[in-house]
Formats: C-alpha cells, structure tokens, sequence
C-alpha cells in the first residue's frame, strides 16, 4: 500500500539530513506505532507517507504508484485513501461539527444521501451524535480528537496514519481513541500511531498486534519484539 525504500529527507538544499535510509512497507491490516523524541521526524515522516512531503532521495510507493512519477491530481487522489489525524488538529470555527467532519465528503463532490447516512452512523461511532451541532470552540480537548477521528475517516480510506492523537487529552480518552482505532485496524484498516507515549502503546498489548518502530539517529529501528 505505502512503501519506502532507501529514504531520505531534508529541509532545504546543503542542510543536513532530518531522515536517512530508511525502508518500510505498510501492507494491508497492518498496525504500527512511531516512537522517538521530539524532533527526531515522526510528524516528517508520516508526510512522506501521504504525499505531503517529496523525499530529497530514495524511493516512496503509493497504492503500487511511484511518486516521483505522480502528478498533483494522482497525488490528490490517492491521498483520498489515507485518512490523517493531525497534531493540531484545526477545524473551520464558523461550521459546525458535523459539517467539519462530512467537509472531505463536500470537497470530493460526494456529499450524497447514503454517505450522509453514514455520517450519522460515524457520529454515533465516535460518541458525538449529542455535539453534532457544537461549533469548534465548544468542544473539550478529547472531543476534538475523535471528531478529528471521524473527519480522518469520513472518506473510508485505506490507511489511518494519527500524529499524537492522544496528546493533550486524559487517559481515560486516550484510551478510548486507541480503542476506536482498533477498531479501524479489525475492520482490515492500516493503522499507523506516532506517539511518545509508552503507557499508550502497552495499553494496545492486549488489543491488537503492532510493530513499534523507533526513529534514532535519523534512522527507523524496530523498537524490540513485536507487541
């Protein structure tokens, strides 16, 4: 689904190396965790993931396409099928929740009855059907954090990729997120977490069976056995 193969990644030209050589392939069910410290290239490399970011060396495979040889529409098209929780999640104040999780649905043009139907199933899912017509600014940390679930997987993608999804909300929540992601992964969903949080990752031993990958000297590790 996602490969890379021998990447590598810098900001701007002559300036060091941020990644280096590194090789993964997320195949389809899988479940991974990114770990590493602040600053080491989590959040970069899952740009690389989706498109976001073109690596200054190696070789980056969306869905069998290499994307060196992808135009902006290929790109945008693929990047269709992987669904992004982002850090800092940010939301449109002046919408309401609903219409800023169906908002992928009303930019794609395929805002249709039947999808707008499972909007309402997605709302239930993530435990927001009460806040559906809250704006933004309403909502407390952990309820952005599963409507920035619900937004990241409104379009049914084949891949979820979150960025510290659960790092500004409490454990209790933290806990729910991983298990809504879980979820995902039963469903044949490829999960990827960053996260610096290890109590998160032996929390999900018992849930499912992930690789932890460590980025360390600009290089990505297997962090020990398989959970």
């Amino acid at each position: 689904m996602i490969e890379l193969e021998n990447v590598a990644y810098s900001y701007g030209f002559g300036s060091n190396e941020l990644l280096t050589d590194l090789s993964l392939q997320l195949s389809p069910g899988s479940f991974h965790f990114l770990t590493g410290p602040s600053g080491s290239g989590k959040t970069t490399f899952l740009k690389l993931c989706y498109g976001a970011l073109i690596p200054t060396a190696g070789r980056i495979q969306l869905f069998e396409q290499d994307l060196y040889m992808m135009n902006r529409d290929s790109i945008a098209m693929s990047r269709r099928r992987i669904g992004v929780v982002h850090q800092d999640c940010q939301f449109l104040d002046h919408l309401t929740v609903q219409d800023n999780i169906s908002l992928p649905l009303s930019i794609s043009g395929e805002g249709k009855l039947a999808d707008m139907n499972n909007l309402k199933d997605l709302m239930g899912w993530v435990g927001l059907t009460k806040r559906a017509d809250a704006f933004p600014a309403e909502l407390s940390g952990g309820e952005r954090q599963r409507a920035a679930l619900a937004r990241a997987v409104v379009m049914s993608p084949d891949v979820i990729l979150a960025d510290e999804p659960t790092g500004n909300i409490d454990w209790e929540m933290s806990q729910r997120l991983l298990h809504l992601l879980v979820e995902l992964n039963r469903m044949g969903k490829t999960v990827m977490i960053a996260t610096h949080d290890m109590s998160l990752i032996r929390a999900a031993k018992t849930l499912v069976q992930a690789r932890v990958l460590r980025i360390s000297n600009r290089r990505l590790q297997l962090a020990g056995a398989d959970l």
